[in-house]
Parts: C-alpha cells; sequence; structure tokens
C-alpha cells in the first residue's frame, strides 16, 4: 500500500515558520522557562542537572506524578514518551496489525487514523454530529464493532471541535469496546483545557481493562516544547509498549524530565492550568465577537474545551483551498478541515495573545469576504 502521510502536520511543517501569523497550532501561549523555574533553589537543581540519560521510562517521580492524575494508577501503568505523538505510535504499532479493524472518531486528530491506514489495518469511523452539536454517532460505532474490532481511537476533548464527551457517552464506547473485545485508546490531551468549568473532564482510565491514555505537557500545561508525553495502561502492555519505545527514542531528555516533575508537582501545576484556561477563554470570546460580526462567512458551535475554534465557513471552496488563499494573501495558517476528515470548517487557534488572535481574525474576514464576492 502506498504510505499515508499525515496531512495535518505536513502542512503545518510546510508553511507554519513562513506566515506572519500562526494558527494552525492547537496549543495555548507557551510558558517561559523563567515561569516555570523561578525560585532560586529550583534554579539552582536545574543547573546542577547532570545531563544524563534519564530513566528510560521516565524517572520515578515524573512517573508517580503522571500516575497521580489517575485513579488506581501506580508507577508500572506509566511510560513516559517523547510526547503523546510517540505514545500514540508505538500503542498503535504494538496493538495493531495488517488486517485488524481500527475504529476512529471523527472528525478528529487523524494520526491514529493514519498509523492504522499504514500499517494495513480496516479503518471504521464513527462521527461527532454537528446536527447534534457535536454529540457522537453511538449507533454507527456499534455497526462499526459489530463483526470485530481490534481497536477503538478516539480524543476527549475533541480535537478539532472542543467537545467534552458526556459520562453516558464515554460509558456507552466502553461498552461497545468491551463487546468486541477491542483496545480502547484514548487521547486525552486536552484534560484541563475545560473553558466553561474548572472541574477536570474525566478520564477513560479505569473504566475497561483493556484502556489505554495518552497525556502530554504540551496543550493543557502550555509546554509543547518540553515534548513530553505519556501512556498509562495495564502493566503488561505498558512493558510491551516499552520495547518499541526503545527502538523509536530510547528516551526522553534529562531535562524534559527535570522540568516535567517541576510542570507536575504542586503548586506548580494548578497555576499553569489555570493559565491555560485564561488563555482559553479571553480567545473564545474575541472569536465569539468575530463571529458575531460576520455572520455571513463564518459559525461555530462553541467548544466545550481546548484552545480551538472548528469554525464553519460559507464559501463553496474545498477546505484546503480556502486555507491556502489566507495564507497567501493574509498571511495566516489556518489548518483545513479536511485534516481532520470534515471539510467545510478550518481549525483556528485562540489561545494566543489577545492582540494577535485579533488581528489575525480581521485578515481571515478580509479573505473570505473576497472569496465570497467572487
Amino acid at each position: 500500500m502506498p504510505f499515508v502521510p499525515f496531512e495535518l502536520e505536513a502542512w503545518q511543517s510546510a508553511y507554519e515558520q513562513d506566515v506572519e501569523f500562526n494558527l494552525a497550532d492547537s496549543g495555548v501561549h507557551p510558558v517561559r522557562v523563567g515561569e516555570l523555574v523561578s525560585e532560586p533553589a529550583a534554579v539552582r537543581d536545574l543547573l546542577d542537572t547532570a545531563l544524563n540519560y534519564p530513566h528510560v521510562n521516565g524517572t520515578p517521580l515524573l512517573r508517580s506524578l503522571i500516575a497521580g492524575l489517575y485513579e488506581r494508577a501506580h508507577l508500572g501503568n506509566v511510560l513516559v514518551t517523547v510526547g503523546a505523538s510517540e505514545a500514540t505510535a508505538i500503542t498503535m504499532q504494538t496493538v495493531v496489525s495488517a488486517g485488524d479493524r481500527v475504529v476512529v472518531l471523527e472528525p478528529g486528530y487523524r494520526q491514529a487514523w493514519g498509523i492504522a491506514q499504514n500499517l494495513g489495518c480496516e479503518v471504521r469511523s464513527f462521527a461527532l454530529l454537528r446536527e447534534r452539536l457535536w454529540r457522537p454517532d453511538l449507533e454507527a460505532l456499534d455497526a462499526a464493532v459489530s463483526h470485530g474490532a481490534r481497536l477503538v481511537a478516539l480524543t476527549n476533548p475533541n480535537n478539532p471541535t472542543g467537545a467534552i464527551l458526556a459520562e453516558a457517552e464515554m460509558e456507552l464506547i466502553v461498552a461497545a469496546a468491551a463487546r468486541a473485545g477491542a483496545w480502547l485508546l484514548a487521547d486525552e490531551v486536552y484534560r484541563g483545557t475545560e473553558r466553561l468549568s474548572d472541574a477536570e473532564t474525566p478520564s477513560f482510565w479505569g473504566r475497561y481493562e483493556r484502556t489505554i491514555v495518552v497525556g502530554s505537557l504540551s496543550k493543557a500545561y502550555g509546554l509543547p516544547g518540553l515534548r513530553t508525553g505519556w501512556l498509562v495502561g495495564p502493566a503488561p502492555m505498558v512493558e510491551r509498549i516499552w520495547r518499541r519505545h526503545e527502538y523509536a527514542t530510547i528516551s526522553t531528555g534529562m531535562l524534559s524530565n527535570t522540568l516535567a516533575e517541576m510542570a507536575l508537582a504542586e503548586p506548580a501545576r494548578g497555576r499553569l492550568i489555570e493559565r491555560t484556561r485564561s488563555y482559553i477563554r479571553a480567545g473564545y470570546e474575541l472569536v465569539e465577537r468575530w463571529v458575531a460580526a460576520n455572520p455571513d462567512l463564518v459559525s461555530i458551535i462553541p467548544p466545550q474545551a481546548t484552545a480551538l475554534a472548528f469554525v464553519r465557513y460559507g464559501v463553496e471552496l474545498p477546505s484546503v483551498d480556502v486555507a491556502d488563499v489566507i495564507r497567501t494573501r493574509a498571511s495566516v495558517l489556518v489548518a483545513p478541515g479536511s485534516c481532520f476528515g470534515l471539510e467545510g470548517h478550518l481549525r483556528i487557534a485562540l489561545g494566543l495573545e489577545p492582540a494577535f488572535v485579533t488581528a489575525a481574525l480581521d485578515r481571515i474576514a478580509r479573505v473570505l469576504r473576497e472569496l465570497r464576492g467572487g
């Protein structure tokens, strides 16, 4: 089979360094090292760090802090990886193989979808339905797993829509996976980015024995440059995935482990989550006003979480074409909806500095109005 590239990441890699406004990323304005490491003792500890290999599966302290985020998890359930992207990739490589059926939630971050294609899997999907305000089509999930599935993969809170699954929906998804005897892979990198509540999104961890959840410091914590992620799963499966980790990266970096320990220890963790939510809530207010001012051009179902606006546009053109015109005419990079499995939409980052977001949105509206006028 021909190789299926990761369209979203290829799009960003090609253009994100050459535009004035990059709204194609999916996190908030990044934290500076000085914000994270400000106390004199912490600075001394960091400067005294020996740049050796850390524990290959993550330092015991870091794994303990991660385990503490999940009820009844312990060190053996945790593997620290180079971002959530490695966690997903090596999990997929361990759990599924050619001919297996993989069921994915769409629209969604299409890493699991693409890896499954490249492994020779049969890929089916079930949708978040726009007409139901991004609620999942669970009948489609039942149909997709009814003849056997090896893996069900989803992102919650969802990238790109910002929807959060209700508890009842989560339980029905777990039940569907259990009926098929399938593994459930839940990308939970946006836990902590809630816009409407200070309560953290519930995890899929602990609901079903064949569950693997993925997290990272990139989204909810504003630390994408640390490239620190993790997976939490049953200890025997974590051991198997660890063997793939040794082939792929051997380990994460010592400085990444040290800074991640600082980020996940209280009170730093709470401050970082609060900072992220502040950016998201202020950014969505800007998007909301922009949509209200341009109802003939754009519409949105308000996201419950994430630093993202998944905007439907009123132009009869493919999303890649619309995004490319915005890039070339306005020097603003947004992500085409086709990269998430749904046309007619653009994913726009909103968790950045307000003046930056406002200026970029104004440019986007100008280009959409030009396209609408022919």
